[in-house]
């Protein structure tokens, strides 16, 4: 089949797609906070992109629920509130404690080592002090590990909109005090139970983990409301 106007401009859609992943870091990395506008001729002066690729792909991020669009304001990061976020955090246990069970299970010799690859780089960043957005980067990269270990295309799905919603979160729980060497402790037992091929082990560690990122994430947006 060789019709006129069926081709799709490759070069366009790759930058829509690398202008999601800036928009996405700096939102998770808190360059922009929840409430801050997204005005496209500033983003397009900024990134250096045409307005379609802008504009495409603020139209994604909202349809991930990081941006919406308000009367008057245009696009702005979304704001979640304390409840959202406990919704949010009850579903992401549920199903990373599935990931971490099944990744023990079916988990391959060669996902394994990415997994402690991604582990021992998340920490050795948290140790070094580095930036946040390496930080961030460094934990989705294990969170990747994870949910692709557990082989479930849906799963996989629905974490993956999960974690962008959450996003937004990590950076400001990472860094409040004590947190960080509790959530590398916590990374190493989810590694440590999945190469040890226990299951359970491994479904209550990944628990665990996302029941403690919520109790800083509740604390700071119901600090936020009251402020």
């Amino acid at each position: 089949m060789n019709q006129p106007g069926l081709k799709i401009s490759k070069q366009r859609a790759t930058i829509r797609h690398l202008v999601e992943e800036k928009l996405r870091e700096l939102i998770a990395t808190g360059h922009f906070k929840p409430g801050d506008r997204l005005v496209e001729r500033e983003l397009c002066e900024a990134l250096e992109v045409g307005r379609t690729s802008v504009r495409e792909a603020l139209r994604q991020l909202e349809a991930e629920g990081l941006i919406r669009t308000e009367p008057h304001r245009g696009p702005v990061v979304t704001k979640v509130s304390p409840e959202e976020a406990r919704q949010l955090y009850q579903l992401r246990a549920l199903l990373e404690g599935f990931c971490g069970a099944e990744f023990a299970l079916k988990g391959r010799d060669d996902e394994l080592d990415r997994l402690k690859d991604a582990c021992e780089a998340f920490a050795a960043a948290a140790s070094g002090q580095a930036p946040t957005e390496q930080l961030v980067a460094r934990k989705a990269e294990f969170y990747r590990c994870l949910i692709k270990g557990a082989r479930n295309i849906y799963v996989e799905d629905m974490l993956t909109s999960l974690h962008n919603r959450v996003s937004m979160l990590r950076a400001t729980t990472m860094t409040q005090p004590d947190r960080l060497p509790r959530s590398v402790e916590e990374i190493r037992d989810i590694t440590d139970a999945i190469c040890a091929r226990d299951s359970e082990r491994a479904r209550r560690a990944s628990i665990l983990h996302v029941e403690e990122s919520s109790k800083i994430a509740l604390q700071i947006l119901s600090a936020q409301e009251l402020a």
